[in-house]
């Protein structure tokens, strides 16, 4: 597995955005671009699309960060970019294909003064094709210009960004514009698409499925699947039939090594479409051999029941808010957390970017992918406040599709805590909430689908049952989650009115708990103001009693023989948050070796 950056380059961010689908000619965008906000909206009207903007900014870094250069957190309601990019002149030939990322929220893209593309949602990555934008010479200069609207008053997926102007509680400060890596890509004219491939640890095989531009005569598609003694298993399927060819490819027993914590082994995957003799595109990737199932209470991987020790990772960094400062922090907070025990995580509100994912896999360490749904709640009555739009479910798909292929990626959450009371009647989050469950049903059929994180259970078939329960007496916990034996497990209410279909013993887990607010930094901890330091419950006044809660919490769902893990909130303070295992600087704020020590005794679960 290659991870291919730009050599020499000292622009942020230089790695190879996207590593399930490798080709070698690839320009990485990221750097200074020029910039201006443009508060009105009347920046098409006023000329910005032809003109050089006002400011500069660093790319990918939104304007509301430092690492930006700007640090502005006020309202961005549209920010404008422009860069020009000299295009390789061996491109000749060639399709060219621009890649965001992420761009919060609406987003517009021209090439030469040419609109190639528009995309809704900040957390999704797209791509446009911009051949016919550019200038008769391939080797000549392309000017891009990118708008970002992202509306204050708009019901629109925001995740955990604050509608106030200043952070509250467990909001933070906003993204405005783009906040992923910008690149280019030269591919031929007839090209691979993506690549879809599903573990079949049943029959030890992949199944690879190859979506092309075209599928030409006479032509084919050609996989490759190698480890480090060689190929594993290789295959030929005729591309000219089928839109997107699917491919079997076996290996024999002695070649087989599942993907798992303890082993995260990928195989290197090699994909070539083929005309008659000649090898019109190739790309590379990697795969990882893991089963997911279910059975009865129980999520199993592989074949076994594995307690999953998860951690609520929001993604936030005090210099750079949604982006990693670096791909070295991204690895960083996988290895945080699993010094502290935890063997995965819920990404919470927010879409990480790809890279994440792939560290995730060669480290083995689970995780449950998750929409930044929060920003459509709150408008009108409670019984039907909840108003998500037709984009959200658009959003969910691109993202599903966009992760697919990652092994460590063990279940989709759509939604979380959409708390609206049930009602006579069918309203819009009823359809979304179906809608984007059965959407996601309908992409994966490899992994399970809870309904929504917590709170507002309103698919009846949901794979998966949660609650949230930040009880912060152990005691009163372990009462709380003692029903699950008897299938009346612990479920969220509105205000005493229900909110969720009944539980019919799905596997269940508590995936909020904790919260555990406590800051060694406050030498007053029982006076600091709410408003400036925020958690959940009563805070401890010390370490001690920090770490005798949190043992005495974990204990309750790991002594649990029909609790297959549990999600600890969160692993870092975040702002004003300041309920982490760890600082929001990613210091260390106690003795993490007791933490640890708390998780890793075995789980009923286990025996």
């Amino acid at each position: 597995m290659s991870t291919l950056q730009n050599p020499g380059s000292d622009i942020p961010k230089p790695e190879y955005p996207r590593p399930q689908l490798q080709r070698p000619d690839w320009l990485n965008l990221n750097g200074t671009w020029q910039f201006e906000i443009d508060s009105g909206d009347s920046g098409l009207h006023r000329g910005l699309l032809d003109r050089d903007l006002t400011g500069e900014i660093t790319v990918p870094f939104a304007p509301e960060t430092e690492l930006s250069g700007i640090g502005n957190t006020d309202y961005l309601e549209v920010v404008w970019y422009r860069r020009s990019v000299e295009v390789p002149a061996d491109w000749s030939g060639r399709r060219v294909l621009l890649h965001f990322g992420a761009v919060d929220h609406d987003t517009t893209v021209w090439v030469n003064g040419q609109e190639v593309g528009r995309h809704r949602g900040g957390f999704s990555s797209f791509t446009f094709e911009i051949s016919a934008a550019l200038r008769q010479a391939q080797g000549a200069t392309a000017t891009i210009v990118v708008r970002a609207r992202d509306p204050r008053e708009a019901i629109q997926a925001r995740g955990k960004q604050s509608l106030n102007f200043f952070n509250q509680d467990c909001h933070y400060t906003r993204t405005t514009g783009i906040w992923q890596t910008v690149w280019l890509e030269a591919v031929p004219q007839d090209y691979i698409k993506s690549l879809k491939i599903t573990p079949q640890l049943a029959s030890n095989s992949f199944l690879v499925e190859t979506a092309l531009s075209a599928n030409r005569t006479n032509s084919s598609v050609k996989i490759t699947i190698s480890d480090q003694d060689g190929t594993v298993a290789e295959q030929t399927v005729r591309a000219d039939l089928d839109l997107a060819p699917v491919t079997q490819l076996s290996m024999t027993a002695d070649r087989v090594r599942p993907w798992s914590p303890e082993d995260p082994h990928l195989y290197d995957v090699v994909v070539e479409l083929v005309s008659g003799d000649d090898s019109v595109d190739r790309v590379t990737s990697y795969a990882g051999l893991r089963s997911v199932s279910l059975d009865g209470k129980q999520i199993k991987i592989n074949g076994k029941p594995v307690f999953q020790r998860l951690v609520l990772d929001q993604g936030y960094w005090p210099e750079s808010l949604m982006t990693s400062p670096s791909d070295a922090a991204l690895v960083r907070d996988i290895e945080l957390s699993l010094a502290a025990g935890f063997n995965g995580a819920r990404l919470h509100q927010k879409v990480f970017e790809e890279r994440f994912y792939y560290h995730a896999d060669r480290l083995g360490y689970l995780v449950w992918g998750e929409f930044g749904d929060w920003g459509v709640g709150g408008y009108g009555p409670v019984e039907d406040h909840q108003q998500p739009t037709q984009s959200v479910i658009t959003q969910w798909l691109e993202v599903v599709s966009r992760d697919y292929n990652h092994p460590s990626l063990i279940g989709w959450c759509p939604t979380n805590e959409t708390w609206q009371p049930l009602m006579d009647k069918i309203t819009v989050l009823d359809d979304v909430t179906r809608g984007m469950f059965l959407a996601t049903k309908a992409a994966d059929h490899s992994r399970p689908v809870l309904d929504a994180s917590g709170y507002s259970h309103r698919v009846p078939e949901t794979d998966v049952y949660d609650s949230h329960d930040y009880e912060q007496e152990p005691d009163k916990f372990a009462a709380n989650q003692a029903g699950l034996a008897q299938d009346k497990p612990y479920t969220n209410d509105w205000n005493g009115r229900t909110i969720s279909l009944p539980y019919t013993g799905q596997p269940y887990f508590v995936s909020e708990f904790g919260g555990i607010w406590w800051n060694p930094d406050r030498t007053n901890v029982q006076g600091t103001d709410r408003n400036e330091s925020w958690g959940y419950g009563d805070r401890v006044v010390d370490e001690e009693g920090f770490q005798e809660r949190f043992a005495g919490l974990t204990a309750a769902l790991l002594d649990d023989p029909n609790m297959f893990g549990y999600c600890y909130t969160q692993l870092t303070d975040v702002f004003q948050e300041e309920n982490g295992i760890y600082r929001f600087d990613r210091s260390e704020k106690l003795d993490v070796s007791r933490v640890r020590a708390a998780q890793l005794r075995p789980a009923a679960y286990e025996k």
